[in-house]
């Protein structure tokens, strides 16, 4: 038996299981528009329809609802495709597109016409919104309304044949135009876009709306329980009003709260506005909320998973915090990241006390975390680089590394002082000089002493060249969507470039999507700009949430 119910809407579909509601099956779908890339809004989705099929031993279709040639295509179809497999689901041999649909919904709405249920309009655009009322005052009739259904037949032929501009003619439905609901007044069942369809090619002038195609198409398919975000919940009484007038199968409906995400949009135009006005480096770039982007940049299926199964199924819409999705991560890493180390922003320290051409190499742990993660070996030798934040000529207060005069620990090797600094014509320390332990290592002395600094560090005759960017959210605003213009809301910073870092050996074989803890600077991934001569890492997320805190200092307009 499975787990006792998690959610309001697994309670639902076990009352329907007892009940005998649909001859004891569960079959749901998940049915996105092939018009962008799936985001961390759509994850939940995926989970909750692909999870309740698993559940409860029901099945789970794929659908595209691509009912709009204007702005779908394939490369969207290929992407959707391969995120819901990345996060680890299948649909088997159930994958479906609305367009195969098409002659079946054409036919249903000849039913509808010859039952007096539909109508063909020359109402524009704009005079069928201006027609259509507001909340408070009822709509008017089409002038046309009232068409044989003999003329409507023709027409609606017609419409399909190409004899019609685009925008000149549509079809309706015939419900109430003083209805409470705006989505019964007579909305629009089908329109004239004379452009090819990515995969009907140019057999069809004449397309779907999508509140007519939608609930078709989970009838055509004897979905059980279509679930669906609040926003659907008003166009339940269309859908069932067009599967009864149909005399069709009616699946139930069921409407939960969407997720939303701070400091991001979840709006497809507006993700879609970002990658075409270059905004970002495409629909896969680190920063975006697209599942794609998060794979990228170095999110793992499991914290996205455990993501969306934190911020639960609710009836209302929810706005989680980014450290919540962040802390996801960071716990699936912490356990399975192997731990490296990495230099961004290097500095020369020569050990002017270590021989000439000795080469050590040194046992280093690969994960604390994960007892069969093992040990690698790492050199270490007279020139290494360590950060340049790690060392200052006055440091306050407080500051534990490397300083003159002051010992400090190299991790894995040994103790270390700096004796003296050498600055180029600028003033800019060029090379730190230091002496060290010989009976220090490991980062152990006989007589005991202890140093508060652990500084990491990579040898210089052995470190790789690497690319290290840096990401943060894209928007310094917790809600970029409340001001008109949500571009004025963009971080400064939400990428930074670093060209001149260095990374241990051991990484020269890491491969596209590989994961790293850098040791003292958080979690990494190698990207796929990687080449055989440079290395390219993404930081997927710092060790700490500090950004919270810096977001809201941004936030409040301090640029300090």
């Amino acid at each position: 038996m499975p787990d006792k119910p998690s959610n309001f809407i697994e309670e639902i579909v076990e009352q329907d299981l007892e009940s005998g509601k649909y001859g004891g099956r569960v079959h749901t779908r998940f049915p996105p528009e092939p018009n962008g890339y799936l985001h961390i809004g759509h994850a939940k989705s995926i989970c909750l329809n692909f999870g309740i099929a698993e559940k409860y031993e029901g099945m789970c279709n794929l659908r595209f609802d691509d009912t709009n040639p204007l702005k779908e295509g394939e490369e969207f179809v290929k992407a959707i495709k391969e995120d819901v497999r990345w996060l680890g689901f299948d649909w088997d041999d159930r994958l479906y597109y609305a367009s195969d649909y098409f002659e079946q919904m054409y036919e249903y709405a000849v039913q509808l016409i010859k039952k007096g249920k539909a109508y063909v309009c020359d109402l524009s655009p704009d005079e069928i919104r201006e027609y259509r009322g507001t909340l408070t005052e009822p709509g008017r009739e089409s002038p046309y309304r009232n068409r044989t259904v003999d003329e409507n037949l023709d027409l609606f032929e017609r419409m399909r044949n190409g004899e019609f501009e685009e925008g000149s003619k549509t079809l309706r439905a015939k419900i109430d135009m003083a209805h409470p609901n705006l989505n019964m007044r007579d909305p629009v069942m089908y329109r004239i876009i004379k452009k090819p369809h990515y995969r009907q090619g140019s057999k069809w002038c004449i397309y779907p709306t999508y509140d007519w195609a939608h609930c078709l198409e989970d009838s055509i398919e004897l979905i059980t329980h279509s679930l669906c975000t609040l926003e659907f919940a008003d166009h339940r009484i269309l859908y069932e009003w067009f599967l009864d007038q149909l005399g069709i199968y009616k699946p139930q409906q069921i409407e939960f709260g969407r997720l939303n995400l701070k400091y991001t949009v979840l709006s497809k135009r507006k993700l879609n506005i970002l990658v075409q006005r270059g905004v970002v480096n495409g629909w896969d770039d680190p920063r975006m909320p697209t599942i794609a982007g998060l794979r990228r940049r170095g999110y793992t299926p499991r914290a996205i998973r455990d993501f969306v199964e934190r911020t639960g199924v609710s009836r209302t819409d929810s706005v989680v915090e980014y450290s919540l999705l962040e802390h996801c991560i960071r716990e699936d890493l912490n356990k399975r990241a192997n731990r490296v180390m990495a230099v961004l922003d290097p500095v020369k320290l020569i050990i002017v006390n270590y021989p000439e051409n000795l080469v050590e190499w040194l046992d280093a742990e690969n994960n604390p975390e994960d007892e069969e993660a093992g040990t690698r070996k790492i050199p270490f030798c007279k020139e290494i680089y360590i950060e340049r934040e790690d060392f200052m000529e006055e440091p306050p207060k407080k500051y534990f590394r490397l300083a003159p005069g002051r010992e400090v620990r190299l991790k894995h090797a040994y103790y270390i002082t700096c004796e003296s600094v050498v600055k180029d014509e600028d003033g800019n320390i060029k090379e730190i000089h230091c002496t060290y332990d010989p009976k220090s290592k490991g980062g152990w002395t006989e007589d005991g002493r202890k140093v508060k600094g652990t500084l990491h560090w990579v040898s210089a005759r052995h470190c790789l060249n690497a690319e290290v960017r840096l990401y943060e959210q894209l928007f310094i605003k917790e809600n970029p969507d409340e001001d008109e213009n949500f571009l004025e809301n963009l971080n400064p910073n939400s990428l930074i470039i670093l060209k001149n870092c260095k990374v241990e050996p051991s990484l020269k074989d890491a491969r596209v999507g590989d994961r790293f803890q850098f040791l003292r600077k958080g979690y990494f991934c190698v990207d796929k700009d990687s080449t055989e001569n440079k290395l390219v890492f993404n930081r997927i997320v710092t060790l700490k949430d500090t950004w919270a805190k810096l977001a809201k200092k941004l936030g409040s307009g301090d640029k300090s």
